[in-house]
């Protein structure tokens, strides 16, 4: 499926804001409307795809969030897995699970759903280049036999059920993989099917009436991609959309507040100090920036309050992280700001952060140190952030990658052979402590392990976490039932409809 060539962004936004009520269909009647009853919704979405709505990329949370492709589990609010295409699961062996199908699912295609279907979505997943990064690194392997499928990893892997609840991980109709890519049209089992894609422009689904969870009470969904965050604003205001994802924290003020939900996301705006040289090599040095730092005016003047405070690494989303955490157990005292210039790093891809780069110069510079920013795309100052070439990096930060788990997350930016380890760090507690909260099964074990690593991390003071940022989405009057997913997964479900 090819992709249109995108628009220069100035054109874009004038295209959308000028044309938007053009582009979105009447909210009880479509061309692809199959359905006799219920009202379609409109969804204004902010990025179009980039890979032809390939479940194997980033494109997955879209036909998740569509409810068109569905996984084998699901995740609750804690982050445990829950039946979904398989009602059970057990655990065989070390390196084994096997997973019983849900009978009676069609796909969209009128095909059944059966455990070789899964097998093969399970096998093309895992032999993708590149592969979905929930499997990056795991040796996995899925095999069908009955009515159940096991899955196989190279090492114990305590986390399988969570991993195969990623949207990345679909379970698709054989139509889906005829091609060179992986085609979703049509070969889901979710509650609305998935009609036609239109480039980076749209998206028709319509009703699937042999939903295996039930009726939808929703004709259909009419997804217009929207990048401009004013435009889709402005189609809210307008009355062109139903469903607006993403508003920006400028335009939220423009909006009545009743249409606006803040939702908070895992994702925490941090700090990152260089622990291998230079001044933040020293503990004293990276407490006095602690100290210094006033996260509540970030989260007051950059953010106009749409934000949370951090206490930690992890935010509100995780509701587990704030009732369990003990806090820091034990940190370096502060010692007096050094004379050298310190040089902070971040980027323009995220439009809140330079500001927020400017206001912590400004209160590093109160506390004494002297401070230089350097600030750039993020493609352009990715490689010197992970090389360590700054004493600090300012950067917005997922901390539940796609299994719902936060320990690839604190092994990824914390541990010695972390891959994303901007502060250099290399303790020993704290590589011990990932470790730990790596092997344990999950449940409440697991949880309370990676509170104990993520206060390892907190005691080297090797990042600040600063503030926890909130998705807002907009929803007319007249919307009901739509999902608020700090995960983002989902947004229309079966029960959302028009009043």
């Amino acid at each position: 499926m090819r992709l249109r060539k995108p628009l220069p962004p100035i054109a874009l936004a004038l295209t959308s804001a000028l044309a938007l009520s053009g582009c979105f269909a009447a909210s009880d009647t479509s061309a692809g409307a199959e359905a006799s009853d219920g009202k379609r919704i409109r969804v204004a979405m902010m990025n179009p795809p980039r890979s032809g709505l390939s479940p194997l990329s980033d494109d997955a949370f879209k036909l998740s969030r569509w409810s068109t492709a569905e996984t084998l589990v699901t995740l609750d609010d804690e982050g445990d897995a829950e039946p979904s295409l398989a009602t059970k699961w057990t655990r065989t062996g070390d390196l084994t699970w096997s997973f019983t199908i849900r009978d009676g699912v069609t796909f969209h295609d009128g095909t059944s759903l059966t455990a070789e279907a899964v097998e093969r979505s399970l096998t093309e997943a895992a032999g993708a280049a590149p592969k979905p990064r929930i499997l990056d690194g795991v040796d996995f392997k899925a095999t069908a036999k009955g009515d159940t499928v096991t899955v196989t990893t190279g090492e114990p892997d305590p986390l399988v059920p969570q991993r195969l609840s990623s949207p990345q991980l679909s379970i698709l109709a054989a139509k889906a993989y005829e091609g060179k890519t992986v085609n979703p049209v049509g070969a889901g089992t979710g509650a609305f099917v998935l009609k036609k894609a239109d480039g980076a422009s749209s998206a028709t689904l319509d009703r699937y009436e042999k939903y295996w969870g039930g009726r939808a009470k929703a004709a259909g969904i009419d997804v217009t991609f929207v990048p401009d965050g004013a435009a889709r604003a402005a189609a809210l205001r307008s009355g062109a959309a139903d469903i607006v994802e993403a508003i920006p924290v400028s335009q939220a003020s423009l909006l009545a507040q009743d249409q606006i939900t803040e939702v908070p996301m895992p994702r925490t705006n941090t700090l990152y100090l260089n622990t291998e040289k230079g001044v933040f090599r020293d503990a004293g040095q990276r407490a006095a920036a602690r100290e210094a730092i006033d996260a509540e005016a970030l989260v007051k003047g950059v953010y106009e309050g749409r934000a949370d405070v951090a206490e930690g690494l992890l935010g509100p989303a995780l509701p587990w992280a704030a009732e369990q955490r003990e806090g820091r157990t034990g940190a370096a005292r502060a010692a007096k700001p050094a004379d050298d210039v310190i040089t902070i790093g971040t980027f323009t891809d995220r439009a809140e952060l330079p500001e927020v780069a400017a206001t912590l110069q400004q209160q590093l510079q109160d506390a004494g140190f002297e401070v230089k920013l350097e600030v750039r795309e993020y493609a352009n100052i990715e490689a010197d952030a992970l090389a360590g070439a700054f004493d600090a990096f300012i950067l917005s930060r997922a901390t539940v990658i796609d299994s719902g788990d936060p320990a690839a997350y604190l092994h990824s930016d914390f541990m010695s052979d972390g891959s994303f380890n901007i502060s250099q760090l290399a303790d020993t507690g704290v590589d011990e402590a990932v470790r730990t909260a790596e092997e344990t099964a999950a449940g409440d074990a697991r949880r309370a392990a990676v509170l104990d690593a993520e206060t390892a991390v907190l005691n080297t003071d090797a990042a600040i976490p600063m503030l926890h940022e909130r998705v807002i989405q907009g929803d007319a009057a007249h919307v009901v039932g739509s999902a608020k997913d700090p995960r983002e997964r989902e947004l229309i479900t079966p029960d959302t409809y028009i009043k």
